[in-house]
């Protein structure tokens, strides 16, 4: 029996993952979009470098300083965070150890660049560590959380749980200290009920077997799952009773029907044009059956499911606003 769902309300941090190609980024985008605009104060943070956030925005790029993207009337803010290894190294070392000048030291013997780009493990603990300093940041000492929410554009499902758990196997290492301590502060946060790890998904096989290792490697380390998101989706464009008929093998009878209606327009037929259209037919009726097939494997994952529909224009024109209503009317928020 798969655990409660989280109490998405009740989130403060959205952690969303997904395969390459789900659109994983414009749907993060969307959701701390949709908080914003019910009157939220949400960070909107990316950990892989790649200003995804600033070309859906469509905003200069971000860095490592928290940058704001938007106000919105209701009063919400949304903000963006492009988060740096190395700016967060030194923001830990400066924190811990105080030790000022000595950067430049470490910048000299290549420490800093050892430990951001060779050391196993190092990288995904800063990366972590500043996204948790951002969401459990106070207005004062004992004051109001500074974000109402935050939303993480995590790696994509191949790693996520190992980048999520490296606080994890870092206090197995680290027994005592400033290290072990904030190790673990890192893994109560990312494991209790107020973080949630969402899952992007397209309705194609290897997406969806992604989705199902996701979820079990996730669980298999104690991270809460929140929803899967299915994106992209496209309706039907043939009714029940024609999907039926085309892959059936008797399509006689409905090529005779599509030449009728052809010539009723005015259309010049052909047997090559009828049948073109007929093997157009099949394809999608293929199609169809396979996008059911991998609905059904993910609604037996027993998590919410929000479907979001394919935007032919990308996130122009509004696209990324449609997205945040379609988030918020299915529960996400």
């Amino acid at each position: 029996m798969p655990p409660a769902q989280p109490d998405l309300p009740k989130v403060r941090l959205h952690v969303v993952t997904g395969k390459g190609g789900t659109g994983k980024t414009t749907v993060a985008s969307a959701l701390a979009l949709a908080m914003a605009r019910r009157g939220r104060r949400v960070l909107l943070a990316e950990v892989e470098g790649r200003q995804g956030i600033s070309q859906t925005f469509d905003i200069a790029p971000l860095g490592h300083r928290e940058t704001r993207i938007l106000h919105d009337r209701t009063g919400g803010e949304l903000w963006g965070l492009s988060v740096d290894a190395k700016e967060s190294l030194r923001e830990y070392l400066q924190k811990f150890y105080k030790v000022g000048r000595a950067m430049s030291v470490l910048d000299r013997f290549g420490a800093v660049d050892f430990a951001t780009t060779i050391a196993p493990g190092v990288r995904d603990v800063l990366l972590i560590g500043k996204v948790y300093e951002a969401a459990g940041r106070r207005t004062g000492k004992a004051g109001a959380p500074v974000y109402d929410a935050v939303v993480l554009d995590a790696p994509p499902t191949g790693r996520v749980a190992r980048f999520l758990n490296v606080n994890a196997e870092v206090a197995d290492v680290a027994r005592v200290g400033p290290i072990r301590t904030q190790a673990d502060s890192i893994t109560r946060m990312l494991r209790s009920h107020t973080t949630a790890v969402h899952i992007v998904t397209l309705l194609e096989e290897m997406p969806v077997q992604e989705t199902v290792d996701a979820q079990a490697e996730l669980r298999a380390v104690g991270l809460p799952v929140g929803a899967i998101v299915v994106n992209q989706l496209r309706g039907p464009m043939l009714s029940a009773k024609a999907l039926k008929q085309v892959s059936s093998s008797r399509t006689a009878r409905l090529a005779t029907g599509v030449a009728k209606d052809l010539e009723s327009v005015r259309v010049r037929v052909t047997n090559g044009l009828v049948e073109g259209l007929l093997d157009d037919a099949r394809q999608h009726a293929d199609r169809v059956a396979l996008e059911r097939d991998q609905d059904a494997i993910l609604r037996d994952l027993g998590r919410l499911m929000v479907r979001l529909p394919l935007l032919p224009e990308g996130t122009d024109a509004g696209g990324i606003t449609v997205l945040a209503e379609a988030l918020a009317d299915q529960g996400m928020l």
